[in-house]
């Protein structure tokens, strides 16, 4: 029996949109994941960085040099990240001059000595909570010093570079905040819980005191303030190693490790401190160094290229909610009103520097593309239109048409 020819078509047509469907459907499954792959990258990031805060705060807080903990952390990262720039980034080095090593010198100062080492004492002195809460601030003073630097222009006409004014401000308002003011204890349902069974869940007996609370809060905006610095000048030497820049990064772990090791000998004076076992203070030595400083760096660099910096650092606020609850279920830590309503006022002026710099950004590239276009003439009057008329007809070699021309009036 023959099947009638239609038929057959009917089932081919039927067959290829089933085709088609199925491999939209696993176009559109794979687009989706595209999509979503730098948010999930970032708020794996928030979590990786909040763990170093908790495990740092409890190495810390069990008699750890933060002197040492600096060498360890950078020294893990150099014999992490250096065989990876070995293999990938061997070919066409950039040649080391002295400019260039002075680069490099100067990081390594300002990441691994000046900003660790001052996050760390001020983490030892106040939260993990409070310091991630500190670290908002990041946006804020980078953009200052851009400007010192003339990295960066400012027009106060424009509402975007009015934004990040006002959002700068009201980021060290909310610093200022709560490094003056510490407030009466805001107390968590479990928190409270614990306490009333446990009586004070092993943090009350190492009470932190408002002077000491204070130089904790200094401690901290000199660290971000290093941070600040060293991606002003990061900004400078990535020129060099624009291809190259896990050889940067090593570089700079490696010259941290060999200045944060003259630096612990001056001050600490013990060579006890220097011993470590298979304890806290490994973990968080190898955390910091793999996670923090290995991992993340390669993770937040990849978001960067596709996203900006912008949306890397928007995610930052999320890191300080997941070491408030994790700080508070692991160290039963104790949370401040000053500490809740200036870090609300940071994340505020946070969004609001971000949102201009988003804005300016969008503007460059609307600038850039607009200057690829070619020019031509805008149809405003009729004149216009003839000129346009004349100049595409030119173009193309054919007759130029012209509107008639109405006979005047005989008087």
């Amino acid at each position: 029996m023959l099947r009638h020819p239609s038929l057959k078509q009917e089932s081919n047509y039927s067959l290829n949109s089933l085709l088609c469907s199925i491999c939209k459907k696993m176009k559109s499954d794979g687009s989706s994941f595209n999509i979503c792959k730098p948010y999930i990258a970032m708020i794996s990031l928030q979590f990786g960085y909040a763990g170093m805060n908790i495990i740092t705060k409890i190495s810390l807080n069990g008699g750890m040099s933060h002197y040492v903990l600096v060498v360890y952390r950078h020294a893990i990262a150099t014999a992490v990240i250096a065989p990876f720039a070995f293999f990938f980034e061997r070919k066409a080095q950039p040649k080391i001059t002295f400019q260039v090593f002075m680069q490099i010198f100067i990081l390594g100062l300002l990441g691994p000595v000046i900003d660790q080492n001052f996050y760390y004492a001020g983490l030892k002195l106040t939260s993990p909570t409070f310091s991630c809460a500190m670290s908002n601030m990041l946006p804020a003073m980078t953009f200052v010093m851009a400007i010192i630097f003339r990295m960066e222009k400012v027009n106060i006409k424009k509402v975007i570079y009015q934004a990040k004014v006002v959002g700068t401000l009201i980021t060290v308002g909310g610093a200022m905040l709560m490094t003056l003011y510490k407030g009466p204890l805001v107390e968590m349902a479990w928190t409270a819980h614990r306490r009333a069974i446990g009586g004070g869940g092993g943090s009350e007996g190492k009470e932190t005191s408002d002077r000491d609370w204070f130089i904790g809060c200094i401690l901290l905006i000199i660290a971000t303030l290093a941070w600040a610095s060293l991606f002003i000048l990061q900004k400078a030497a990535l020129k060099t190693y624009s291809n190259h820049q896990l050889s940067l990064t090593s570089m700079v772990c490696f010259m941290g490790t060999l200045q944060a090791v003259a630096v612990t000998f001056v001050m600490e004076h013990d060579p006890s401190v220097w011993r470590i076992g298979w304890d806290m203070n490994l973990l968080a030595a190898a955390y910091a160094g793999i996670v923090t400083s290995s991992i993340s760096y390669y993770v937040q660099g990849l978001v960067m290229k596709s996203k900006g910096p912008v949306f890397a650092t928007a995610f930052s606020p999320l890191m300080m909610i997941i070491v408030a609850v994790m700080g508070s279920f692991i160290l039963a830590e104790k949370i401040y009103l000053g500490g809740v309503i200036g870090s609300a006022i940071i994340v505020v002026g946070l969004y609001s520097v971000l949102w201009g710099k988003y804005k300016e950004d969008q503007e460059q590239k609307n600038t850039l593309i607009i200057q690829e276009i070619p020019e031509i003439v805008k149809d405003n009057n009729y004149n216009n239109r003839i000129v346009g008329e004349e100049k595409a007809a030119v173009a193309i070699d054919l007759p130029i048409f012209t509107s008639p021309v109405k006979p005047t009036q005989q008087v």
